[in-house]
């Protein structure tokens, strides 16, 4: 055989070798892409997103859309080719899978802590877009969690009501941890609680449950690492009894980054005219009871897959700026936002076509 031919049949069968290695070599990152962006205004799998009863709703125009981010699950090992193809492609973005999935996480456990996450960026939209409008919203501190073989296991329950801690007044969630590390490991604490079915079924009937009971949890001493404090065991949150009827209709989504659109969805929904002037309005951003807006992950997708779903402009989460603003689609606006009273300032200059004064987003540097 020539020499000539030789080399070219070797280096054609390294060649192939190669590519062979690179799919069936597994790699530990994972991939980012475009997910669904949904108008909360509108309707999703033949229902509206947002439905609500109990009070006077207006007709609304134009989009107010929620994003999402498509990411390959924690189970899924990425080879070699499709790492590279992802790092070259401009609609994803590949990182490390540890990035995605901390502490060896779990599909299941990721998938229940988005769950969870959705669930209670619902509760704090429908807050932060009340409180705006000046509709009352009733709030309580509760047991959020309670840790598998702790102290407060078979003591307190997820959902009861914390009253008082040691006879002290609770008002935030804070405040349940502050006045538990008061004591030494080894010490009693006193909760004052409402049952979760004592509450649950005063709900159902729009009264106040009264029915208050004192539980006794003996302390144990942290063992995360920190400083040595005293713990029972559980995690504090907030819930809350609404005046109407706020339903948000929308599977297969995880997450709190769509906190901000639903905020902005119902407070369109209650109020007169319509927030975006019949344009086309994406956006991101958790978002708290007292309407801040926080960061989010894979702002880079967000944007790409608003853009290709028609979007003109883009609310930011501000701290999201920077890595927006050095890869924005073009013909999409990016408006920079740190709370609801933002957005809505915002939309306000949107309707009135006043992009000029519109808060931009500006990459660093």
């Amino acid at each position: 055989m020539p020499r000539r031919t030789a080399t070219m049949l070797a280096s054609t069968l390294m060649l192939i070798a190669l590519l062979c290695a690179g799919v069936f070599l597994p790699v530990p990152y994972s991939e980012l892409s475009p997910g669904p962006t949904v108008n909360t205004l509108g309707e999703h799998g033949g229902e509206p997103v947002l439905q609500i009863s109990g009070h006077q709703t207006y007709p609304t125009d134009g989009h107010l859309n929620m994003t999402t981010v498509r990411v390959t699950s924690a189970d899924y090992r990425m080879n070699l080719v499709e790492a590279v193809y992802g790092w070259l492609a401009h609609d994803s973005r590949v990182v490390p899978h540890d990035t995605l999935y901390p502490d060896g996480k779990t599909e299941e456990q990721s998938t229940q802590e988005n769950a969870e996450e959705f669930s209670q960026s619902q509760e704090s939209a429908k807050v932060a877009a009340l409180k705006e409008l000046g509709i009352p919203v009733t709030s309580w501190v509760i047991v959020s969690t309670v840790v598998k073989g702790s102290p407060a296991q078979g003591r307190l329950h997820a959902g009861d009501v914390i009253k008082a801690v040691d006879g002290v007044a609770v008002k935030q969630p804070s405040d349940v941890a502050k006045l538990v590390t008061r004591h030494k490991p080894g010490q009693n604490v006193v909760f004052t609680v409402v049952s979760a079915k004592d509450q649950a079924a005063a709900q159902k009937q729009h009264k106040t449950a009264t029915a208050a009971e004192q539980v006794t949890v003996t302390t144990a001493r942290s063992q995360d690492g920190g400083a040595p404090r005293a713990v029972v065991g559980i995690s504090a949150g907030t819930d809350h009894t609404f005046p109407f009827s706020i339903d948000i209709k929308l599977a297969d989504v995880g997450g709190p980054s769509a906190g901000l659109m639903f905020a902005l969805g119902i407070y369109d929904k209650l109020t007169p005219g319509d927030l975006t002037g019949g344009k086309f309005v994406a956006g991101t951003g958790t978002i708290d009871d007292a309407g801040k807006v926080g960061p989010i992950g894979g702002i880079e997708m967000k944007t790409v897959g608003a853009r290709d779903k028609g979007a003109q402009y883009f609310l930011t989460p501000a701290d999201n700026c920077a890595a927006a603003a050095a890869d924005t689609p073009s013909g999409l606006t990016l408006v920079k936002v740190r709370t609801i009273d933002d957005a809505l300032g915002a939309l306000k200059d949107i309707r009135a076509g006043k992009t000029a004064d519109l808060p931009a987003c500006a990459a660093k540097g």
